[in-house]
């Protein structure tokens, strides 16, 4: 007979709540090293009190890493739960949303982005242990510090770990319905500049080239490339280009946004941004820029992963649905991997990255116990 997992974490709940109350005061955007390295000291006395090893990976510019093992002797692959302790909150944000509860919801910075999913992680792991129930499998736990600023200084442990993992739990919050994310975009950050000749707009107007113009060809053959249908979006967001009113300007520059949720996409949206040629005759470009992340395809795998999934939640009461998001998270590096990858299995909020982001208090005793459904139920390969 299934234990009851989630009235167990009903019952839990005020628990979570004081737990994930407390790290949310320890305010840690990713910039400030000593932030989330006190961040990164409180998890590490909650993972070693519930019997981790806990290994502590140096960094210079960032927050060191935290990585805490359990079982690394018995047989199996180990499950990974891949969270992180940073925020892109600066310090000052528990002023404009302090910690309070109010409709049902938790407030505070970090709050489902993704403290709470650390919370939802450390009460599985500890509820499976004082109930005796924890898995006879090896279990990690990673505690990045830069996922919000793209994994630079983290990416190559993801990944390690990963591989070496029969399912990656990335623990960012769920969709607003609470669905789990089985897809997610690969953001692309490029710059375009374009070059023309400067002259006297009064004097000398037909000596000049304007780059402003050749950039105005340029913005709409960039937007033309957003493809609905294939799930590529390209958005120029700023432009920046002139010098004065009377000058011809001789240099434009634009950012661009580039989302893709395939590979084939971004290779060949890549070729067609960095294929980009001038239309006036003597303008030049420049391109600059790349796609930060792989995409998270809902290929087989990930069909496969989240159906093994929602059999498990069925099994204890839970219902499973799946979506996803233009955002992308630690999960695009784990399922590109070919890993089993379950993300945004965190409990669900609204507002992350702003000054009004919650978590539902509901949520966290529904994501704990479907995490400790898959602890105690998930094979080396899903069915």
């Amino acid at each position: 007979m299934k234990p009851d997992l989630l009235n167990l974490f009903i019952q839990d709940t005020d628990t979570m709540i004081e737990l994930l109350s407390e790290l949310m005061q320890i305010e840690s955007p990713t910039s400030d090293k000593a932030a989330v390295d006190r961040k990164g000291e409180r998890i590490r006395h909650e993972l070693e009190a519930i019997g981790a090893e806990v290994e502590v990976h140096q960094r210079e510019a960032v927050g060191d890493i935290l990585v805490g093992r359990w079982n690394m002797d018995r047989p199996g692959k180990p499950i990974l739960f891949v969270c992180h302790m940073d925020t892109v909150h600066p310090i000052g944000m528990l002023a404009r949303n302090p910690v309070r509860i109010e409709d049902g919801l938790l407030y505070g910075p970090g709050a489902c982005d993704e403290i709470g999913g650390i919370v939802a992680m450390l009460a599985a792991l500890r509820a499976l242990r004082d109930q005796s129930l924890f898995p006879e499998r090896p279990v990690i736990a990673l505690m990045t510090s830069d996922e919000e600023t793209g994994s630079d200084h983290s990416r190559d442990l993801i990944i390690e770990l990963a591989r070496q993992s029969a399912l990656a739990l990335v623990m960012e919050g769920a969709m607003p319905d609470g669905s789990l994310k089985t897809w997610r975009k690969s953001p692309g950050r490029f710059t375009l500049r374009t070059h023309g000749i400067a002259s006297h707009a009064g004097g000398a107007h037909e000596s000049g080239l304007n780059a402003i113009e050749e950039m105005a060809h340029q913005v709409i053959a960039l937007q033309r490339m957003t493809d609905y249908k294939a799930g590529s979006t390209v958005s120029v967001n700023i432009v920046n280009g002139g010098t004065a009113s009377n000058v011809v300007p001789d240099l434009c520059e634009v950012s661009i946004d580039a989302r893709v949720i395939t590979q084939a996409e971004l290779e060949r949206m890549t070729n067609q941004i960095m294929g980009l040629k001038p239309v006036l005759p003597g303008a030049r470009l420049s391109v600059e820029g790349r796609f930060d992340r792989p995409p998270m395809e809902r290929n087989e795998l990930m069909i496969q992963t989240f159906e093994a999934a929602r059999n498990i939640g069925t099994a204890y009461g839970l219902t499973l649905r799946e979506s996803g998001t233009g955002g992308a998270s630690d999960g695009n590096y784990t399922a590109a991997a070919g890993v089993p990858t379950l993300d945004g299995i965190g409990p669900t909020g609204t507002g992350a990255h702003t000054d009004k982001e919650n978590v539902q208090i509901r949520a966290l005793s529904q994501s704990a116990a479907l995490l400790a459904g898959l602890l105690l139920d998930w094979p080396d390969t899903p069915a």
